[in-house]
């Protein structure tokens, strides 16, 4: 097998997710297009460079239905020779585009890949697809399931999150993101969107509430309390499966959860042939990857056996990583992963998360890889690790070694 290496990694700003977002007339072909013309531009990709574009979606319906990768290459500026694949594993989407592209590259099934993905949440709402594991009531009613609110209301619940801890992590998250972005950490990475007259659209996450605190956080409602304890009541379909909890204890709401954006973000993996070739250097090695199934009615502590699962397929340790990004989808995901393998919370999302930012769902998962990468140079650090929490309960993540 051969090593696969990450060259570079662009995103774009993320957008707020409604009508007066920044980046709402965009579609999510568009926005895909100019990312991808941003990679090709930094790199130089002119005519078949890479064997392939995969690109993670979640809600793949509407204008994001068919085969948006496809769609997206034709629409920038790439070779149409270069195909391209849509693949949805929910949030995921976008780490598990680098992922596969990785293991076709170490595979030898292509010199180089294009991984990433795109949501335009303000566009085609999430949930507008009509997902079974939600609207079949056979498989619902046989795997127990909530709402992903709901779920990470369970997490905190199981685990003994109170809201304080919750609102603290987000108020820290918000604060360090803002202070990413007043230091320049994420001038790497990011693509101003411009228009087709070349004037800007945005340039910067537009979600981020840099002034949150706890008093602001202390004065919003419990966003899932209702849908829990009202009908269909879901919080007694939580305890038909988890029969020792008493009562869920609801503590997420829009404060202390991902934000709804818009956003894409792409990764370029290849050999080292495919390096020497188009004068790249590469950034970092795709050291390991992997994903696993859980619990689907909890459906959101996939990071913590995705992580064990990955450390001990490489004989590795939790203290050999460096820097880990973990998606910040509710506030108890996070919480959980630091319980569970007591890591230090100053080298878990150094640059704050989706809390701040957003969480654009098939695009995050390159993103945060990106992040990562960028975080382990600013910081000289040799191993980094990136893990998603899954809807219908999956894990997934990614480890990064500097060379």
């Amino acid at each position: 097998m051969t090593d696969a290496y990450i060259y570079d990694a662009v995103r774009s700003p993320r957008g707020k997710g409604r009508k007066d977002g920044a980046l709402h007339e965009l579609t999510s072909i568009s926005l895909s297009a100019k990312i991808l013309n941003a990679l090709k531009d930094r790199n130089n990709l002119d005519g078949h460079a890479v064997e392939d574009v995969i690109w993670g979606n979640v809600t793949q319906v509407m204008e994001q239905g068919g085969c948006l990768a496809r769609s997206a290459v034709l629409a920038s500026d790439l070779d149409e020779s270069i195909p391209g694949l849509a693949i949805n594993r929910f949030c995921a989407s976008g780490m598990e585009a680098v992922n596969l592209a990785a293991n076709q590259v170490k595979g030898g099934a292509g010199d180089a890949y294009i991984a990433g993905g795109v949501e335009m949440m303000g566009r085609v709402p999430m949930g507008s697809d009509g997902a079974a594991i939600a609207a079949d009531p056979s498989l619902a009613l046989k795997t127990y399931f909530v709402p992903q609110g709901i779920s990470a209301d369970i997490i905190a619940t199981e685990y003994g999150f109170t809201r304080d801890q919750a609102d603290a992590l987000a108020v820290e998250s918000q604060r360090r993101a803002a202070e990413a972005w007043k230091d320049g950490r994420f001038s790497k990475s990011v693509v101003a969107i411009k228009d087709q007259n070349g004037l800007p659209i945005l340039d910067h996450d537009e979600y981020m509430r840099p002034g949150t605190d706890m008093q602001s956080l202390g004065a919003l409602k419990a966003s899932f309390k209702d849908l829990g304890e009202t009908m269909p009541g879901f919080d007694k379909v939580a305890m038909l499966k988890y029969p020792h909890l008493e009562r869920i204890e609801h503590i997420h709401h829009a404060g202390n959860s991902s934000g709804i954006v818009d956003g894409s973000a792409a990764v370029l993996i290849g050999n080292k042939e495919f390096g020497e070739k188009h004068g790249l250097k590469p950034r970092a090695r795709i050291k390991a990857t992997t994903k696993i199934g859980t619990d689907p009615t909890i459906m959101l502590t996939g990071p913590v056996p995705a992580t064990q699962k990955i450390l001990k397929d490489n004989g590795m340790d939790i203290g050999d990583i460096d820097l880990f990004e973990v998606n910040e989808a509710f506030a108890s995901v996070v919480l959980r992963f630091q319980q569970a393998f007591d890591v230090d919370p100053d080298r878990v999302n150094v640059n704050g998360g989706a809390i701040a930012m957003g969480h654009p769902l098939g695009a995050t998962g390159a993103m945060i890889i990106g992040t990562l990468l960028d975080e382990m140079e600013r910081q000289d650090k040799e191993i980094g690790l990136a893990t998603l929490c899954i809807a219908s309960g999956m894990g997934a993540a990614t480890i990064l070694e500097r060379v």
